[in-house]
């Protein structure tokens, strides 16, 4: 049996030196979960394993548990009786994470050790540069570097419109455009893509990912549906799974996800021009409401920095603060924000005490 080439999966130095902690287990990747249970991609092949009870005890929180792209440590790789066994995940070089659905405040690992993290929004109603600028936030905290893939420019009457509505968000990060109906329409991404190298394809359900990863890995592997009347997407993905490129490297594909809870991100580089404005205010601490001699507010009102851009900052920069925090904390911070001015959260109880007795 041919052994697979797991320097072409991603196996890099790192990896293979921390695995070295670990005597008489052997490395893999994980490629995907279901229901408790892993495909683990080894150099002899691919097994379903399951994790370990030590690693299960030990583990906080979802985000502790082995993720599509983790690389792991099982305790064989062959089959041979019964499950291989899953005992240690290794440090993650990068992991894309959102807030888990429900009101848990758990987090949840998207895909982890991705190179590359392709943004895909199709050229229709699903189009939204505020959610790019979510998904944006998140990437770059992730560790991976953002692509925007633009898909259906078939259906894209106004693509230099759409365009140059990114051009206000997506700074520093490549644009690149697809479609599905032409045979050449998935070469832009192409380029991307190269041995030892991880991507992941995250966006709303029905703008292409399926039919773009089956162009790029040459065969119908993922089941696709065209977009509902209504221009929603309909869900193909239902879970995360990864795999291997014919011409080298791996793609992670991921269910679609219109709305994306924030669990971490990085708002320096996402809204880097909010940032580079903020370091010309008068005060350290400007919260650009209402400051004298405030950059921020001076580029709004001049239309350099535009209003809804700015909102979204402010919006998400809340999202992250409140972030993990259940409702009464939320509105112990809210309140401390409140009298910040007259000592806090001390005189915001006699306040409320206050008037209370007198209604």
């Amino acid at each position: 049996m041919s052994k697979i080439d797991m320097g072409n999966i991603g196996l890099i130095s790192r990896f293979v030196n921390e695995a070295t902690l670990y005597e008489g287990l052997y490395i893999g990747r994980i490629a995907s979960q279901s229901k408790g249970l892993y495909k683990v991609i080894t150099e002899n092949g691919e097994l379903t394993a399951e994790v370990s009870g030590k690693l299960r005890f030990d583990a906080n929180t979802v985000s502790d548990y082995p993720a599509v792209g983790d690389f792991v440590m099982v305790d064989r790789n062959q089959d041979r009786e019964g499950k291989p066994i899953i005992h240690h995940v290794l440090t993650r070089k990068s992991v894309f994470v959102r807030k888990a659905a429900g009101t848990s405040n758990a987090e949840q690992v998207v895909a982890a050790n991705i190179d590359t993290v392709f943004i895909c929004m199709s050229l229709n109603n699903d189009f939204n540069v505020r959610r790019i600028e979510r998904y944006l936030a998140i990437a770059w905290n992730s560790g991976a570097i953002p692509i925007i893939v633009l898909t259906k420019a078939d259906l894209c009457l106004n693509l230099p419109e759409k365009l140059a509505e990114l051009d206000s968000v997506a700074m520093g990060v490549d644009v690149v455009v697809t479609s599905s109906m032409s045979e050449d329409g998935y070469l832009s991404v192409k380029g991307y893509i190269g041995r030892g190298k991880t991507i992941a394809f995250i966006g709303s359900s029905g703008v292409g990912k399926s039919t773009l990863i089956n162009r790029l890995i040459g065969e119908e592997i993922i089941e696709t549906k065209g977009i509902r009347n209504d221009d929603k997407g309909r869900h193909t993905t239902t879970r995360r799974e990864m795999f291997i490129f014919q011409d080298g490297g791996v793609v992670i594909d991921t269910p679609g996800m219109r709305e994306i809870g924030i669990e971490s991100a990085d708002l320096s580089k996402t809204f880097a021009d909010v940032h580079e404005l903020s370091q010309k205010c008068r005060f350290s601490d400007c919260t650009h409401t209402n400051e004298p001699n405030c950059a921020v507010l001076e580029a709004i009102n001049s239309g350099f920095l535009a209003k809804d851009r700015f909102e979204s900052y402010l919006k998400l920069k809340k999202e992250i603060k409140y972030d993990g925090l259940d409702s009464r904390e939320i509105e112990n911070v809210k309140l401390n924000e409140m009298f910040k001015e007259m000592g806090g959260m001390k005189n915001a109880r006699k306040f409320l005490k206050e008037k209370k007795k007198f209604k």
